[in-house]
């Protein structure tokens, strides 16, 4: 795939107290294959759809066990320049640019409402080597409970192009030149108070029931859906570590897609 442009998201990770229970889950769930921990980046493991890298899964360092979430990452051409961005506009690095050998330059931020991301600087690894296929990401959306600091900040940083969906009460879509990608969505009351804000990344399957099947079986729960909407069948779960993700049938769509608002 060719290196994405300045604020796509090109990557997703997510640390997990008992790595092996997390394989045998996702591989079951998105038929993901692993490759060899890689002690000299933390024990770092790369996930596999087909053959192709998509995400991958880590250990939590010393003090952050107990926290699984997964992470996604925008590509910055300059990561040090993109950081200082993200603080001239009122978000805080969680870790600075650290190159990570000759794969590239990783770091760590938080919006203004406390949504985590990363930001990741190609070198030999350039992020996904698939999308928008079974097992590979396709989608995500900002959770927030403050969502005019997300709708402030991701394109003041990102230089995104902000829509709003009709019909939605607060949903938003950030643009980068003609592709969507990334949604931004309030948090409701239908959330506990002490889930933080967070990016839900979406993963595509073939089959949106019987990927929620597997998941069940595994000891996942099922937050929402599955649903049918012009975009797809999803679903949302949390994985037996607490991690949130949804999957998403992309070829069972139904009815009219919506129009979208450009917002000033």
């Amino acid at each position: 795939m060719p290196v994405p442009p300045e604020g796509a998201p090109c990557w997703a990770d997510a640390m997990f107290d008992d790595i092996e229970e997390a394989k045998r889950f996702y591989g079951d769930v998105l038929g993901w294959t692993f490759g060899e921990s890689s002690s000299e980046f933390g024990d770092y493991i790369q996930a596999y759809a087909r053959g192709r890298a998509v995400a991958a899964v880590v250990p939590p360092m010393p003090g952050q066990e107990g926290s699984s979430q997964w992470c996604l990452y925008f590509a910055a051409r300059d990561a040090a320049a993109t950081a200082d961005r993200i603080r001239d506009h009122g978000g805080e690095l969680l870790m600075e640019p650290m190159r990570v050998g000759d794969l590239g330059t990783m770091c760590l931020a938080r919006d203004p409402g406390g949504v985590v991301f990363g930001l990741w600087q190609a070198g030999t690894h350039e992020g996904f080597e698939a999308m928008a296929e079974p097992g590979a990401y396709c989608w995500a959306e900002v959770f927030t409970r403050e969502p005019e600091k997300s709708d402030a900040f991701f394109p003041a940083v990102f230089s995104y192009r902000s829509g709003r969906l009709e019909d939605e009460t607060d949903f938003r879509i950030y643009d980068l030149g003609e592709r969507s990608v990334l949604g931004r969505m309030r948090m409701t009351d239908d959330f506990p108070p002490e889930v933080p804000p967070y990016i839900n990344v979406y993963f595509t399957v073939a089959d949106c029931d019987e990927a929620v099947s597997r998941a069940l079986r595994r000891g996942g729960v099922l937050r929402f859906g599955p649903m049918d909407t012009p975009f797809g069948r999803f679903a949302a779960i949390s994985d037996p570590q607490g991690a949130d993700f949804s999957v998403i049938d992309v070829t069972a769509t139904t009815g009219e897609m919506p129009k979208i608002t450009d917002v000033d």
